[in-house]
């Protein structure tokens, strides 16, 4: 029996090492300038826990095999019982999750740390039950004040806005999807309007929680034209699962005709 179960686990270790090495589980098409960081630092962290994961797999089906009890041998318990053996396991876990928060550290903070880029186009995002909303400024180039006793969803007025006595209000643009130009800086100002959600587009290598009541910024730079989905993972109510808006990345001629046509 202690063979057959062995077996099994070479078997199961064989398999899953061929998944990982042939990236079968691997995210979409990166279309983000961060992307090319994230992956490298996504693509070591996963070979050094598969490593640990098959020696430790390998380790197990020997000790299987090697101290099965025979009918003129039992198995002799380790010196010093499990505990050795237990706290050196935790040893090298901890140390590998250290060494991996030391290696990676630097790709998180070249993503959550960066100052905005001074050129980057503002977005303002609002997420809500169960919709994602984005605000642009328009010709001013300013934003309104948001007025959350204003919201009305009813009438469109998803930010609250006051323009009959903001003028800046007056021309903000509105839209149910995230339009943007290729290969431009792009800061977005993310807010709940009324319990967590999540921004998640696999394609820009970028998930982040709407937390209510804190605005929280993001940043990417698009490099392909593309149409991604953007999908909400925080689980946010019924409706959750239909909690999703596009990314549309134009060429530059055609982001600013957009713009154009949702001004008049």
């Amino acid at each position: 029996m202690g063979k057959l179960f062995a077996a099994i686990l070479v078997v199961i270790t064989a398999v899953s090492a061929s998944f990982i090495i042939a990236h079968t589980w691997w995210l979409p098409t990166d279309i983000s300038v961060l992307g090319i960081g994230i992956d490298h630092q996504f693509g070591e962290t996963m070979m050094a826990t598969g490593i640990m994961f098959i020696g430790s797999q390998l380790v197990l089906a020997w000790f299987v095999w090697g101290s099965r009890d025979t009918a003129d041998r039992m198995v002799k318990i380790f010196p010093g019982g499990p505990t050795p053996m237990v706290v050196g396991a935790i040893v090298i876990v901890a140390v590998a999750i250290v060494v991996l928060s030391l290696v990676g550290s630097k790709v998180w903070a070249g993503i959550v740390m960066a100052p905005p880029d001074p050129a980057a186009i503002h977005i303002d995002v609002q997420a809500e039950q169960f919709a994602f909303y984005f605000r642009y400024p328009g010709p001013d180039g300013k934003f309104g004040k948001p007025h959350p006793d204003l919201i009305d969803d009813g009438s469109g007025n998803f930010f609250g806005l006051d323009p009959a006595n903001d003028t800046a209000a007056r021309d903000d643009i509105v839209s149910a999807s995230l339009v943007v130009p290729v290969n431009r800086p792009i800061l977005l100002t993310l807010h709940a309007k009324d319990v967590g959600h999540s921004f998640y587009v696999p394609q820009l290598r970028i998930q982040q929680d709407f937390l209510p009541g804190i605005v929280i910024p993001v940043q990417f730079t698009a490099t392909q034209v593309a149409k991604p989905e953007i999908v909400c993972t925080q689980l946010c109510g019924l409706g959750h699962f239909n909690m999703r808006a596009y990314l549309e990345v134009l060429p530059d001629s055609a982001y600013q005709a957009w713009l154009t046509a949702q001004s008049q």
